[in-house]
């Protein structure tokens, strides 16, 4: 599912060339301790993709694949390749357009995209890498801003065999995924590093997220930016939650800090010119329920009488995005 030559041969011209060894190992270690039953299931499913020949794309406004010289498929063609893309369900970011099929996923991870894209700095040539990053929808679109290199570390192989069939299709190189999580990132720098860092959806899972911190500026160039979302909660610059059990139904949220406690975070660390851009309730229109993603979604999570509290009793989820500068 991994292109390892091509990797190699992108990642040889880019600003983080000395990692290349480490990704590489990394990975074969990864591969050596796969347990997951499915594994050759889908390594088989996307050998039986059909061809399609040349194609187009936008990635820019949406991520979006269409057949060259305005073709299409036929019904059954679709219905074929629909069949074989829902075996990979659960569809949890996107959306994704794959030859007129809507693959409508949990998440409306477009609106995410929007919220921030203009405050960030232009990706334009830049090197960047995106930290549990899913099934790679924000690379592509980090692709579609004109990024020099792209690469998304997560650790789910289903995220993984996701991705493959959307590099399938788009057929262009400099955007990679790596079956990896932030432990297995590269501790010496050597000068070498991403111009930005995304770390969105993350640090709530993390027993230590203040080291993770470190291990994210660690990872920037000089100058670079981290781009960093996570679950908050209000109050001052002390105010944190932690949940006693699960947090919505998920059992791994360790720390809720408000937006003020992640900011003394971020400064104490070390990271400067720190702000916060954006900050947002999660939505059961943004998160929710689909044809993709057929599980339990934000609604299920929610008081039934007060939308306002998650099923334990904590504060519904919402969510701030910070931007924030390596010296």
């Amino acid at each position: 599912m991994i292109q390892i030559k091509q990797f190699q041969q992108d990642i040889e011209n880019s600003k983080v060339a000395f990692w290349q060894s480490h990704f590489v190992d990394s990975v074969q270690n990864r591969y050596n301790n796969y347990t997951h039953g499915e594994v050759q299931e889908w390594q088989e499913l996307l050998q039986s993709l059909p061809e399609f020949g040349k194609t187009t794309f936008d990635l820019e406004s949406q991520v979006q694949i269409n057949l060259d010289d305005n073709k299409t498929l036929s019904e059954s063609q679709l219905m074929a390749l629909t069949n074989k893309l829902k075996q990979l369900h659960p569809w949890r970011k996107g959306p994704y357009r794959l030859f007129d099929i809507h693959i409508d996923t949990e998440w409306r991870s477009d609106w995410k995209w929007d919220r921030i894209k203009s405050h960030i700095s232009p990706l334009k040539g830049k090197t960047i890498l995106d930290v549990g990053c899913g099934n790679g929808y924000h690379c592509w679109r980090m692709l579609g801003e004109g990024a020099q290199f792209v690469l998304g570390v997560d650790p789910s192989q289903k995220f993984l065999a996701q991705f493959a069939i959307m590099q399938k299709y788009i057929q262009i190189n400099n955007c990679h995924l790596l079956p990896l999580g932030i432990e297995d990132m590269p501790k010496e720098t050597k000068n070498c590093g991403f111009d930005s860092v995304f770390c969105m959806g993350v640090l709530y899972h993390r027993k230590s997220p203040v080291e993770m911190l470190y291990q994210l500026k660690d990872l920037l160039l000089k100058g670079g930016e981290l781009i960093l979302e996570t679950l908050v909660i209000e109050g001052n610059d002390q105010k944190v939650l932690v949940p006693k059990g699960r947090y919505a139904q998920m059992r791994n949220v360790w720390f809720l800090p408000s937006v003020d406690a992640l900011i003394l975070w971020l400064t104490k660390c070390g990271f400067k010119d720190v702000r916060c851009i954006n900050v947002e309730k999660t939505s059961t229109d943004e998160q929710r329920t689909t044809d993709w993603m057929t599980f339990h979604s934000l609604e299920n999570f929610l008081m039934p009488d007060n939308k306002n509290l998650t099923v334990e009793g904590y504060p519904a989820p919402l969510r701030a995005t910070l931007i924030a500068k390596k010296p």
